[in-house]
């Protein structure tokens, strides 16, 4: 006869905190957003009258660019973890700055296009490349905001171990721009 008895703990429900849960809501509705744009490319595209064009080198440098800030993001974020303050500062300032020459990079992209005689008003494949890349350059500078928010949450000793969520979220915005930055970099040089 089994004398134990087995008693059930309860279960502790899922949560997930409410502004990580609202970033991954708008997370969800840009890639939505990039993802009917990229379609309607491939669909205008397939109908003709489609002026093939070069991207701008500068493209290729903006996309390094977008990698190592990215790189400066996480190392905040390992920094973080560790309550290497000094560190998360240097390396939240390097992923802003690098954020700002990527934008910078960008506009150097659209006078390369103006001089090649590519407009935002014209063919469809010039106002698309517009689209993608001025939509994106939209959203990088609302993370270059979350990247100056952090960085003064940081000096004002609000983001270490104990407290990890901003950071968190802000790194987790970073790649995903980072990400989606080489996702549209690959599709225009395939597609063009």
């Amino acid at each position: 006869m089994d004398t134990h008895i087995h008693i059930e703990e309860p279960k502790k429900p899922f949560s997930v905190h409410p502004k990580k849960f609202a970033m991954w809501l708008f997370i969800t509705s840009v890639v939505m957003i990039f993802a009917s744009i990229t379609s309607a490319y491939i669909v205008r595209q397939a109908e003709g009258n489609w002026l093939i064009f070069e991207l701008p080198n500068v493209l290729w440098v903006s996309s390094g660019i977008m990698i190592v800030s990215s790189i400066f993001m996480h190392w905040a974020y390992l920094s973080a973890k560790k309550d290497n303050i000094n560190n998360v500062k240097v390396a939240i300032s390097g992923a802003t700055i690098l954020g700002v020459a990527f934008l910078i990079g960008q506009l150097m992209a659209w006078a390369d296009l103006v001089n090649s005689n590519v407009f935002l008003v014209g063919n469809p494949s010039g106002s698309f490349v517009y689209l993608l890349t001025g939509l994106h350059g939209i959203h990088l500078f609302g993370g270059i905001v979350f990247l100056l928010i952090v960085l003064v949450s940081t000096f004002k000793f609000k983001v270490h171990s104990k407290n990890m969520a901003q950071i968190e979220m802000c790194t987790t915005y970073w790649h995903f721009l980072g990400g989606l930055w080489l996702y549209l970099f690959i599709f225009l040089l395939l597609y063009r």
